[in-house]
């Protein structure tokens, strides 16, 4: 009988990637992230582990959305009191702060947990080409 081998929390050594998010999709490149950040592409993936991995999104103001999307796409966010629900366009969203739409949809992708909510912090993302995460020598990747 063979065993399946579970990498202990010590054991693992995460990796730092860099990822140009410049004229690519928001969906396509939200589900590469989501899956690099989650560990999939890994050997040693183990669903309820943090593998450690981080993502660096840089030109992430420069992502694309197909068709109608800009003004039809709405946001919703609810204060929990009554009356409370707040919509917003992706449009709008985009104006105020260009980097929540990339992250809204890799969040849409991770578990709602708390491992998702401690994966989450490894995604981070930059309006421009320059990041403050030279000294981990990301890896650049293309997605």
């Amino acid at each position: 009988m063979q065993k399946t081998y579970i990498p202990k929390k010590d054991e693992i050594k995460g990796k730092w990637y860099l990822v140009d998010a410049e004229g690519k999709v928001l969906g396509r490149i939200a589900t590469k992230i989501a899956c690099i950040l989650k560990g999939k592409h890994r050997a040693d993936y183990t669903p309820h582990l943090d593998l450690k991995d981080y993502v660096v999104v840089i030109n992430a103001n420069k992502i694309k959305l197909t068709g109608k999307k800009w003004t039809d796409k709405i946001y919703y966010n609810h204060s929990q009191y009554p009356g409370g629900l707040k919509e917003v366009t992706a449009e709008k969203l985009f104006q105020k702060k260009p980097t929540e739409l990339l992250r809204r949809a890799v969040w849409g992708m991770l578990p709602h947990n708390r491992l998702g909510r401690e994966i989450i912090t490894h995604l981070r993302l930059f309006v421009g080409t320059e990041h403050r995460h030279k000294a981990q020598n990301p890896e650049v990747i293309e997605l």
